[in-house]
């Protein structure tokens, strides 16, 4: 890894990534109709001053890495690359179980199978792996700390949005915060 990283616009550069990553829940919800729906009425949470500011530097975290993978160069040919390459893939097949699973599962109940079963928060869990494999496979320590970042702030915000569903679903969620850790391979 370099300290200064190069920034060249280039074909083989990371906005491959992250293209792929985050257009990819889109044709899942378009064969899943009901997506739409559910997806476009986001619940009302109530967060205070803190919880919104962090939820906003998580979001610019991601945008700012959006756009910094336009100009950051894969390392092609080499360990890096294949390595990020299969954490990124992981991260890919983490997104797609977890957007099925959450648009199968009906508005007024709690999503637990799948992947749900193992993480309560794998949409974060995906973003984090996908900035991990993007930080290896172009050996930038710059997305390696955005990953850090994110997921710092990711935290924070899932434990407001698990305040909001012990309030919506009340013991079934209760039941499912004791036996699911938040983090996959992180002890309850």
């Amino acid at each position: 890894m370099q300290l200064i990283p190069v920034f060249k616009i280039g074909i083989w550069n990371a906005w491959i990534f992250t293209a792929f990553f985050y257009l990819l829940p889109y044709p899942v919800m378009v064969i899943f109709k009901k997506a739409f729906k559910k997806l476009s009425n986001p619940p009302d949470m109530k967060l205070n001053k803190r919880e919104k500011i962090i939820g906003y530097i998580a979001n610019i975290i991601t945008y700012i890495a959006i756009l910094y993978s336009i100009f950051l160069p894969f390392k092609l040919g080499t360990v890096w690359f294949y390595m990020g390459l299969a954490v990124f893939l992981l991260a890919v097949a983490v997104l797609a179980t977890t957007v099925i699973n959450f648009i199968t599962t009906p508005i007024d109940k709690v999503v637990t199978k799948g992947i749900y079963g193992y993480s309560r928060n794998p949409m974060y869990l995906s973003n984090l792996l996908a900035l991990i494999g993007m930080g290896i496979a172009t050996a930038s320590w710059i997305i390696l700390l955005f990953a850090v970042i994110f997921i710092i702030c990711a935290n924070i915000v899932a434990i407001s949005e698990e305040h909001y569903c012990i309030d919506k679903y009340g013991d079934t969620y209760k039941e499912y915060l004791h036996r699911t850790p938040r983090w996959i391979g992180i002890p309850k």
